[in-house]
């Protein structure tokens, strides 16, 4: 599993979007128990916050130290520094495994292994993410300049699975669909939209190999599409991939 988001770990903590409410009900609506739940990849516990309001434990790991030293802290959250594929939990302990914004990073039939071991029988797993954002055309044309043609040589090939919206990954539970279409709306300025596409890895990959932020290239552009709007209206379209583990034989 890589890390590419430990260098940039407070703005990630500041500007990644959060899930629609509609989304986590969902998920929350095809759970039976709500003992124990792995937030995995869990970045600044901005989904294991969510969580601990609904579980009596959440166990949230990433590979970054650094991220989670930025997570937001509970009571019944343990954060553990540990990879997706490698931990030491035990068979049968979840009744819900998360995977936010994560999983493309992921060697899956290992991670698989591991999420079949450890949730209980008939257990959820709820892969979510978030598609490229839509503001209006003028500043979505700007930002797709920068995603495609700027950045296109800087993405990890794993970012694919996001362009596919997650449809292409392998996903070997018994699937759960919503039959609709979760969006994240939030009301952004131009310097938080600045300060979300710093997040981007591939933006971290052009300055490592070019010593120079593609972003601040564009930013008096995405100010200017402001005018004199304080905020405009962002939308997230939500990735949401949710299967039931069943390792017991079902009676016909």
């Amino acid at each position: 599993m890589k890390d590419n988001f430990s260098k940039q770990a407070d703005a990630y903590a500041r500007f990644r979007p959060t899930y629609p409410d509609e989304a986590f009900d969902f998920i929350l609506s095809t759970v039976k128990t709500k003992d124990a739940v792995w937030d995995c990849g869990t970045g600044n516990g901005q989904l294991a916050a969510k969580l601990s309001g609904y579980f009596n434990t959440v166990f949230a790991t990433d590979i970054s130290e650094k991220q989670l030293s930025n997570a937001v802290k509970r009571e019944n959250i343990r954060y553990i520094v540990a990879s997706a594929e490698e931990n030491s939990f035990t068979e049968n302990q979840f009744d819900l495994v998360t995977i936010a914004q994560a999983i493309h990073w992921f060697n899956f039939d290992r991670f698989y292994a591991k999420v079949h071991a450890v949730l209980k029988d008939e257990g959820i797993i709820a892969v979510i993410g978030y598609a490229l954002l839509e503001i209006d055309e003028a500043t979505d044309k700007v930002v797709q300049k920068l995603y495609i043609d700027v950045l296109g040589p800087y993405w990890d090939k794993e970012r694919e699975y996001i362009n596919q919206r997650y449809a292409t990954i392998p996903f070997p539970f018994d699937e759960i669909k919503s039959g609709q279409q979760f969006v994240q709306v939030m009301q952004w300025s131009a310097d938080d939209l600045i300060g979300y596409l710093n997040t981007w890895s591939a933006v971290q990959h052009y300055m490592e190999q070019n010593k120079s932020n593609p972003v601040e290239e564009i930013a008096e552009e995405l100010r200017q599409l402001w005018g004199n709007e304080d905020k405009k209206t962002v939308r997230f379209p939500t990735l949401l991939r949710i299967g039931r583990n069943v390792k017991q034989p079902r009676k016909a």
